[in-house]
């Protein structure tokens, strides 16, 4: 395919992306820069892109101070610690990830042929990250108020439920919970796979006990793939 095909393609893409985030930007390449995972400028050196890492944290730090202001002004009974809970909730992979599979962000994800043949587009860890690096667009190109207006449509809806069902409860503590409780047995996490520099790796781990194996998880650190594991071993478990 020539490259003013592609480029064209992708124009295309990033146009309908801005119809689900309902969005127009004054900048596409922001957008372009926040689809883009550093494994594909691997494999496509000569493009002149940017991976998206930097906008996501700084959507990191945007979503973070609105999902703050809302729980702050929503729930003024509570205690800092139960909003810090809350919050770490709303923010947190697998809901960012849930989200991102929803509006479909996965598609727009550029990424090399081998991270999509394993299954990139679907991944928790990257559709977290993709959903941030989204938000940073978003901010440097419209601001706060259209950040703010964007999450309320898109995230801010799940954090009720989040509150009143108590989800905030950590993965972890509640799979002990469950796993003692039907199996008088302690989950165990063992890393089943490592990937990437120092700087930047990922790990696979695989929660489970002595009678079966339960959930895997991936994550930049063992403590965000544990949780994963975690989470996923509570929907096998149904709870």
């Amino acid at each position: 395919m020539k490259k003013s095909l592609v480029k064209k393609n992708r124009m295309k893409d990033l146009k309908d992306l801005e119809k689900i985030l309902d969005i127009e930007f004054k900048d596409i390449s922001l957008l372009e820069r926040a689809t883009t995972h550093r494994s594909y400028l691997n494999e496509n050196s000569e493009e002149n892109l940017k991976n998206n890492e930097r906008l996501e944290f700084l959507g990191d730090a945007v979503l973070e101070l609105i999902v703050s202001e809302y729980l702050f002004n929503q729930y003024p009974k509570r205690e800092e610690g139960e909003l810090t809970s809350f919050r770490a909730a709303t923010v947190r992979t697998t809901t960012l990830a849930e989200t991102s599979r929803e509006l479909g962000f996965g598609e727009f994800l550029k990424m090399s042929k081998g991270e999509e043949e394993s299954g990139g587009k679907d991944k928790d860890y990257l559709l977290a990250n993709l959903f941030e690096a989204i938000l940073g667009a978003i901010y440097e190109d419209k601001g706060y108020d259209i950040c703010k207006k964007y999450l309320y449509r898109v995230l801010i809806p799940k954090i009720d439920n989040i509150v009143e069902n108590r989800l905030d409860i950590d993965p972890k503590t509640k799979l002990q919970e469950v796993t003692q409780s039907l199996y008088k047995e302690t989950p165990v996490y063992d890393v089943i796979k490592e990937k990437g520099p120092d700087h930047d790796k990922i790990f696979t781990v695989k929660a489970k006990i002595s009678s079966k194996d339960l959930g895997v998880g991936e994550g930049s650190s063992k403590q965000k793939a544990e949780e994963e594991a975690a989470e996923k071993s509570l929907k096998m478990l149904e709870y």
